[in-house]
């Protein structure tokens, strides 16, 4: 269905030119929609350099890469937007904790008061260590009907909360990701300031083992707010996902990569890392390179676990 804005403009331009002009004008129309459609980033004019030059640098990132990857990029300071695959449904694994935590914030401001100590502890377990009782725990708390009015406040409309206590087989997207990091940064609609700035201070206090993906690569002098997942499932591999934001020194871009079909979880980060170098040399300035394949031993190249032994735990990965 064309959109509002193109049937008003065909209209004006059949009043001037008539049916027959118009008819001649509509092919070039669709065909520069069509180019238009094939690049991943966009911007307002005044950037489009630098949106050409992302999308260029994204896909060199992942040229020859095996595995399934989605990505979403959105820089406030100058309106670049990226999406690749971005509306593809993953998995979430435990990248679905940072928006518990947002729905676990919304309640206490809904309601007008702090933290409880037990709220506290759990919140800082989920995140900081991807601790996975905790957030049973905070999932059970919130209930599906209050997640599920959060998603809509940060409009994450295609975002669907996993089956029962299944946390980590919510559905995701790499749009409605960085959606959910709008809500932590500029979208002042779904937190105030208290509690958008709290997420993100705990979301860059993750443990070190933890702090690959997104980090990977940033510009010095910003702070990092991320949240990592992993999930192996018998179909589709590895899922391996990682989210956050760059803010503070001038900067201010969050980013959202997952992947899945991954023979091991390291693959997946070295993809991932991959993209964040890209992003991070072009939106912040930074001078890092692609990690190696053959860096370090990668976080978790275990073996699969299985994923039916428990609705919690071991089966949603972290």
């Amino acid at each position: 269905m064309p959109s509002p804005r193109l049937s008003r403009a065909r209209r004006l331009l059949a009043t001037a030119l008539g049916s027959t002009a118009l008819a001649a004008l509509l092919p070039l129309a669709t065909a520069g929609s069509a180019a238009a459609a094939t690049s991943i980033c966009s911007a307002p004019a005044k950037h489009a350099a630098l949106a050409a030059k992302l999308s260029r640098d994204i896909r060199s990132a992942l040229s020859g890469r095996g595995d399934e990857v989605a990505v979403a990029v959105y820089d406030q300071n100058t309106g670049v937007f990226c999406t690749y695959n971005a509306y593809s449904h993953f998995d979430s694994a435990s990248v679905v904790k940072a928006a518990i935590m947002g729905t676990v914030l919304r309640r206490a401001q809904e309601q007008h008061r702090g933290l409880t100590a037990w709220e506290t502890s759990n919140l800082r377990a989920m995140i900081t260590h991807s601790d996975n009782t905790a957030a049973s725990n905070l999932w059970a708390s919130v209930g599906r009907t209050r997640f599920q009015a959060f998603l809509n406040l940060a409009q994450m409309h295609s975002t669907y909360p996993g089956p029962g206590g299944y946390w980590g087989l919510t559905q995701i997207t790499a749009r409605d990701e960085v959606h959910l990091l709008d809500a932590f940064t500029d979208h002042h609609d779904v937190l105030n300031t208290t509690w958008r700035a709290y997420a993100l201070k705990l979301m860059s206090e993750v443990t070190p083992s933890q702090r690959w993906g997104v980090p990977y690569g940033a510009p010095g002098g910003t702070l990092v707010s991320n949240k990592n997942g992993w999930l192996p499932r018998a179909t589709h591999g590895w899922r391996v996902h990682s989210i956050g934001t760059v803010t503070g020194n001038g900067r201010d871009y969050r980013l959202a990569v997952l992947t899945q079909n991954n023979s091991t979880m390291g693959y997946g980060e070295i993809s991932i890392e991959r993209v964040a170098v890209a992003v991070h040399r072009d939106l912040g300035g930074s001078t890092a390179r692609y990690p190696a394949a053959a860096a370090t031993p990668r976080s978790a190249d275990v073996p699969a676990l299985s994923d039916d032994s428990a609705p919690f735990g071991p089966v949603l990965g972290q």
